[in-house]
């Protein structure tokens, strides 16, 4: 069963993509923040990070950036979950290393679309 990292501050984020996760056949492991992400990467890697971009202690790009710089950490597909809907910000999060990006709010089947995309499902 493929693993998925959620990476939220919003307890309400997490509790929603963990369902459709779940619903998509993956494990789920959460963190409320970049820095609490870090530290689940360093002693395991997901197939998978849903990542928010604002966050508290440490934002999705500085928690992305760490992640590909570390060993092994080419190796999550990355799938961006923001706010942030500016081109320069998709450009931004793109070259640092995400793998998609998509538009809160979203749904079950936006979601799928993407993972397919990304070769997930």
């Amino acid at each position: 069963m493929p693993s998925c990292l959620i990476v939220d501050d919003s307890k309400v984020v997490r509790k929603l993509e963990r369902r459709i996760m779940e619903e998509l056949g993956f494990t789920i492991s959460e963190a409320e923040d970049g820095q609490k992400a870090v530290e689940f990467c360093t002693t395991q890697k997901p197939d998978l990070i849903l990542l928010d971009w604002h966050m508290p202690v440490m934002d999705g790009l500085e928690f992305l950036k760490a992640l590909r710089a570390m060993p092994d950490g080419a190796k999550p597909k990355v799938l961006f979950c923001t706010t942030e809907s500016e081109m320069s910000h998709i450009i931004e999060a793109m070259s640092c290393g995400a793998d998609e990006y998509v538009m809160k709010p979203f749904d079950a089947s936006i979601i799928r679309g993407k993972l397919e995309q990304i070769n997930m499902l």
